[in-house]
């Protein structure tokens, strides 16, 4: 997980923590302790804005063209088959068609269609890496002092190396956070490891529970707030707890793949799955990835996360599902039930994590409602490679900045006026981030 920047001992000592040895625990937002981290109050002396987050999360390889669709508006939206999972949640979702990434068409498929999906700059082939800053590290570079933890970089499938046929590097294929022109961010793929992060559990003591070492000061806490805080810091410690136990059981395989690798010829991460110490069966990672990202951003730890749910050119397998390929040769026939049954599950981990932070109050609405989680691939279609217009989402209302419920049709709109990079110049307008040009444009995206 990379952490750019550090907050100075003014801003870390404005906020609320629960502190025991070797533990650092960010709490959430308590109404009657109203602290927001580095600025409780404005310049003019009135309370701060409730922090605004954006999370990507990414799934390679396309989607069933057939059945990703949408129609209509409000009391009229309609989703298609693969968007099912999301239809407890279309009136806090936005359908967005035809952007397209211009750098990443014709330059050869896999890798030269995902290495700057989140920065819209071209891409150099051989071995020399050279691409450019990607919008969630932009936003680091810019706001991430104001939080614990600049930015998250979480992911659910270890990186590959080499090179692919088409001469592009396969990092470009394994990440899609950037923090310079050569350099990806190191994704964090091991649950423990992104749990200790987020709650800065360090040392001897990292395989005690986090809690059992914060008690009596959580005890202490209850004690100064109101009910319907005590309440609230409940239901937060039992979350901690759920996703602590889960971590720890996954502790345990690391440590035994890291032993493995340190008595063999094989490092940890050319290994297999689960023989590399990640969770066998990706739904529990998928699930524990999203909810260490759910509790990042309640606690305000960090306000920008990416989550790769899957790395293009992706190997990981759905037995659950009764599809025998794996994902990439599933793509190759993306007009499938089978590939139809991938893209739902991977829509249903999206609805899993906008569930989350609806779930969570803060001031006068939810986490959600004060977010914008972008759900995104690199490319529309697998079997033919097509990347002239990509698959987006988006969910919550960016601190009621971004309208929902909607579907923005931008397919016939020109090539000027359908880039993604104007999309991530308008949300970084919203996250307090103005420039006049990022990647290739240097126009906002119309309608949103």
């Amino acid at each position: 997980m990379k952490i750019s920047h550090a907050m100075n001992p003014h801003q870390i000592s404005r906020r609320r923590f629960l502190r025991g040895a070797g533990v650092v625990m960010a709490l959430p937002w308590l109404e009657s302790l109203p602290v927001w981290g580095a600025e409780p109050m404005t310049k003019g002396g009135a309370p701060a804005a409730t922090p605004r987050r954006l999370a990507v999360l990414f799934m390679a390889n396309g989607v069933n063209p057939t059945h990703w669709w949408a129609e209509g508006a409000g009391e009229t939206f309609k989703l298609g088959p693969s968007l099912a999972p999301l239809e407890p949640f279309k009136g806090k979702i936005n359908f967005v068609k035809g952007l397209f990434n211009k750098a990443a068409t014709g330059v050869g498929i896999h890798p030269g269609m995902t290495g700057n999906l989140l920065s819209g700059v071209p891409l150099t082939k051989g071995a020399e890496l050279h691409g450019g800053v990607s919008m969630d590290q932009m936003l680091a570079s810019r706001i991430g002092d104001q939080t614990v933890q600049p930015s998250m970089v979480l992911g659910c499938e270890q990186p590959v190396t080499g090179y692919h046929e088409s001469n592009f590097s396969m990092a470009y294929s394994s990440h899609i956070s950037w923090e310079n022109a050569t350099s990806p961010v190191p994704m964090e793929v091991y649950p423990s490891l992104a749990f200790d992060s987020l709650l800065e559990n360090r040392g001897s003591m990292r395989n005690q529970s986090v809690l059992d070492r914060v008690m009596d000061q959580a005890a202490t806490l209850e004690r100064q707030v109101s009910a319907t805080d005590k309440a609230k810091l409940d239901e937060y410690l039992t979350s901690v707890r759920e996703v602590e136990k889960r971590a720890q059981n996954m502790r345990a395989a690391k440590a035994k793949a890291d032993a493995n690798a340190q008595g063999g010829s094989t490092p940890t991460f050319l290994m297999k799955r689960p023989d590399n110490g990640l969770p066998e069966d990706i739904r529990e990672h998928m699930r524990l990835m999203c909810d260490i990202l759910a509790l990042a951003f309640q606690t305000d730890k960090t306000r920008i996360a990416t989550l790769l749910l899957c790395r293009d050119i992706s190997g990981l397998f759905y037995p659950f599902l009764n599809v025998k390929l794996a994902h990439h040769l599933a793509s190759h026939s993306d007009t499938s039930d089978e590939f139809l049954r991938i893209n739902q599950y991977y829509t249903s981990q999206y609805a899993y994590l906008i569930n989350k932070l609806a779930s969570m109050p803060e001031g006068e609405g939810t986490v959600l409602d004060n977010s914008c989680l972008v759900f995104m691939s690199n490319m529309w279609s697998g079997s033919k490679h097509d990347n002239t217009k990509v698959p987006v989402l988006t969910a919550g209302g960016l601190g009621g900045t971004l309208e929902t419920g909607r579907f923005l049709d931008y397919a016939d709109s020109g090539d000027e006026n359908r880039r993604l990079c104007s999309l991530y110049l308008s949300l970084m307008d919203r996250m307090g981030v103005k420039l006049d040009r990022f990647g290739d444009a240097s126009t906002r995206l119309a309608g949103v």
